[in-house]
C-alpha cells in the first residue's frame, strides 16, 4: 500500500501550481566585520552552490490538471505526479478528486495511484471505513474510504488503496464521460472525467508505469 500524500486545492493549474513547495536553496550571506575592529583575513573558500529544483511540469487535459515535481534526494530522482478535477458537489459545494502517485512506491500493476476526494460537505460520513460507490451509465463501482484531515479547509476521503479496487475504480473513470459518487446513501457529487483518460497516461509517461490496463 502507497503512503499517504496530502494535496490541497488541485482544481487547476495555478491551484496545482500553489500546492507543492519546490525547495529552492536559500543564499548564504557570509557577515563582515569592520575592518578596524578586526585583523584582515583571508577570505574563506566559497562552496559549489546547489543546484535549483526544477519547477514542476504542469499540463491540462480537459477538466483535468497535472503536474509532475522532481526532486533530486542525492541518491536518486523521485518524481511525484498528480493529477486532479475540480467539481461542484451536492449543495453548490467546491471539491476536487485527486490522483497522486510517486516512482518510490509500489507502481502498476502492483499498485495504483491513491485516490482522494476533498469537499467542503461536513455532513458526509466520516471514519476509518466509509463505504463509496462511483457510479456511471455502465455500471457501478464500490470501494471503502478513510477520511483524513482538512485538506485547504475541507474534509477529505482517500480510497483504500487495494490492487482489485483501484484498477476497476480507475476504469469506471477511464469509460465514463461524468462519475456520480456517493458517500453511503449521500451524494458527493458528479465529477467530468473529460480529459481523464490523456491525464493518466501522462502520468504513467511521467513516473514509469504502464497504463495499457486502464487506459489502452
Amino acid at each position: 500500500m502507497m503512503r499517504p500524500f496530502r494535496f490541497a486545492d488541485l482544481g487547476a493549474v495555478g491551484a496545482l501550481a500553489a500546492l507543492i513547495a519546490v525547495p529552492f536553496p536559500g543564499i548564504a550571506l557570509a557577515q563582515t566585520g569592520s575592518a578596524q575592529s578586526a585583523p584582515a583575513q583571508p577570505a574563506p573558500q566559497a562552496e559549489p552552490a546547489a543546484a535549483a529544483q526544477a519547477a514542476p511540469k504542469l499540463e491540462t487535459f480537459g477538466r483535468w490538471s497535472t503536474l509532475v515535481d522532481e526532486v533530486d534526494t542525492g541518491e536518486d530522482l523521485r518524481k511525484t505526479c498528480a493529477a486532479s478535477t475540480a467539481f461542484i458537489g451536492a449543495g453548490g459545494v467546491p471539491g476536487t478528486l485527486t490522483l497522486v502517485i510517486t516512482n518510490g512506491d509500489a507502481l502498476p500493476p502492483d499498485a495504483y495511484p491513491s485516490v482522494t476526494i476533498a469537499v467542503d460537505n461536513k455532513d458526509l460520513p466520516a471514519g476509518k471505513s466509509v463505504a463509496a460507490t462511483f457510479d456511471d451509465d455502465k455500471g457501478r463501482v464500490a470501494a471503502k474510504l478513510h477520511s483524513d484531515g482538512a485538506v485547504n479547509g475541507r474534509l477529505s476521503w482517500t480510497v483504500d488503496n487495494q490492487a482489485k479496487t483501484s484498477l476497476a475504480l480507475l476504469r469506471a473513470m477511464r469509460r465514463a464521460s461524468v462519475l456520480d459518487v456517493f458517500f453511503g446513501d449521500a451524494p458527493v457529487g458528479s465529477i467530468s472525467m473529460d480529459g481523464f483518460t490523456k491525464a493518466y497516461r501522462s502520468l504513467g509517461t511521467s513516473c514509469g508505469f504502464p497504463t495499457a490496463d486502464v487506459a489502452p
